[in-house]
């Protein structure tokens, strides 16, 4: 029960930086109304597919965006066709591994730590989640 709790944590911890991540892409590109709108921005040329904005660095990538904090930490989502970040397990894992202290958590400890935290996510396909609006 305790390693589903640290992969809990994990995932609260993952979406705490997401939410920190959008706000301050949101400040730092006023048009900006949601995150997703970074690929419309990177497909137009209006920025880089790849750059720094504020303390995040960031590389747009096929449906997704990774974002990576100053001290290291990596957010990699992708975007549905709302708009929404979506992410999996494997995303969940990578960024626990790239978090200053590790943490490795097991994929079936990152499922039930997110069926736990229901109805905080939704599954938006089989293995994909997104933060409930």
């Amino acid at each position: 029960m305790e390693r589903v709790g640290a992969a809990r944590d994990l995932v609260l911890g993952f979406v705490r930086v997401l939410n920190a991540i959008d706000e301050a892409m949101r400040v730092a590109i006023p048009s900006l109304e949601r995150l997703a709108d970074v690929l419309g921005l990177a497909r137009s040329r209006r920025i880089s597919r790849s750059g720094h904005i504020g303390t995040y660095s960031y590389t747009v990538h096929g449906a997704g965006c990774r974002f990576i904090s100053g001290n290291g930490t990596e957010v990699d989502v992708d975007f549905e066709a709302d708009g929404s970040e979506v992410f999996d397990l494997w995303r969940l894992r990578w960024y626990g591994l790239s978090l200053p202290d590790p943490l490795d958590v097991t994929d079936e400890d990152l499922r039930s730590a997110v069926r736990s935290l229901q109805p905080l996510l939704d599954e938006v396909r089989p293995g994909w989640f997104s933060v409930a609006s």
